[in-house]
């Protein structure tokens, strides 16, 4: 059996942050810092952050929910557009990276302090993309080892992400977890608006 997209990016992101976590330097390089793309031209940073983490946590929860969420929306694409479906999902992960940082980089543009990195914008666009394909699907939270449907906990999370950015001083980029939800439904509405038509009917 092939080796699918999703095992790939899962594959890659560890090695790196493995390293990255040793080496403080080399995670320095690939940080999202605002700044430095807005002053000193290092546009790289807009993607680079999605491959290290902070620390082994942060990066087994990250890595677990896109091999679990993203395998499985790897073959739904693959099995509905074929071929084509693979082009899709590289570009909803990669596109929901980059989408991640738009409202940290318009926040912070200005602030040489500020710092983030993690693939948590680019799974959480995987994830509300998932959850809009298949909003029956069940799932489970670390914390929560009880299945809830799909189209119940989107909405929850999203609240709870919304929340806590505006609560602020959490240390977490939760307006970048945002960012990426948000560009992971805006995809699936973009390659299959039915989807949303029947995601709002689950409610009537």
């Amino acid at each position: 059996m092939a080796i699918g997209i999703t095992e790939i990016i899962v594959i890659l992101t560890c090695l790196i942050s493995w390293q990255a976590i040793n080496n403080l330097d080399l995670r320095d390089q690939f940080l999202f810092v605002p700044y430095a793309v807005k002053h000193n031209n290092e546009f790289y940073r807009i993607l680079s952050h999605v491959l290290v983490h902070a620390d082994f946590s942060h990066l087994v929860f990250n890595m677990i929910s896109l091999f679990y969420l993203g395998g499985y929306l790897e073959a739904e694409l693959i099995n509905t557009y074929e071929s084509v479906g693979i082009y899709y999902y590289i570009i909803l992960y990669i596109s929901g990276g980059v989408a991640a940082t738009v409202f940290p980089y318009f926040k912070n543009s200005d602030n040489p302090m500020y710092r983030s990195l993690g693939a948590s914008g680019a799974v959480s666009a995987v994830i509300f993309a998932t959850i809009l394909w298949e909003p029956q699907l069940e799932l489970m939270l670390m914390f929560i080892p009880i299945p809830i449907k799909a189209y119940v906990l989107g909405p929850i999370y999203l609240a709870i992400e919304y929340y806590s950015m505006r609560k602020g001083a959490s240390g977490i980029a939760h307006d970048a977890h945002l960012g990426g939800a948000l560009f992971g439904i805006l995809f699936v509405l973009l390659i299959d608006a039915n989807k949303g038509i029947e995601f709002l009917n689950i409610f009537q």
